[in-house]
């Protein structure tokens, strides 16, 4: 059974940062891509980022040039590292596992989720 787990959701300022993380079990991650998603209050889960295997990265326009996706398969391990975040970016961050290849943005293509943590922005 894979288990993902996420960490590092936080109160920040706008402006300010924050780094999730995604401890992975069950599963290495190696050769599979690794995602991350958003759903903020009332509104629909959405892309943020995704790293494949070969570290070839893809980003949501909106996290672009403030987002940086990375991953680490000695510890199995996902990051993302938020910075001059917005009110905006408030949402339950998810991570996620596919193994479809490339770089999907699509929820059906991740077969493996975590639970989320809250990253709550203040302006």
């Amino acid at each position: 059974q894979v288990v993902l787990i996420e960490s590092g959701g936080r109160l920040a300022q706008a402006g300010g940062s924050a780094r999730l993380s995604c401890q992975v079990s069950g599963r290495t991650i190696g050769g599979y891509t690794m995602g991350w998603f958003r759903q903020a209050p009332g509104k629909e889960r959405e892309f943020v980022a995704a790293i494949s295997w070969s570290h070839t990265v893809s980003y949501a326009d909106s996290v672009k040039g403030r987002f940086v996706i990375s991953r680490d398969d000695v510890k199995n391990t996902a990051h993302l590292q938020m910075n001059r975040l917005k009110p905006e970016d408030t949402a339950v961050y998810y991570c996620a596992i596919s193994g479809r290849g490339r770089l999907p943005v699509d929820e059906p293509s991740y077969d493996s989720w975590g639970q989320g943590t809250q990253v709550t922005v203040s302006s």
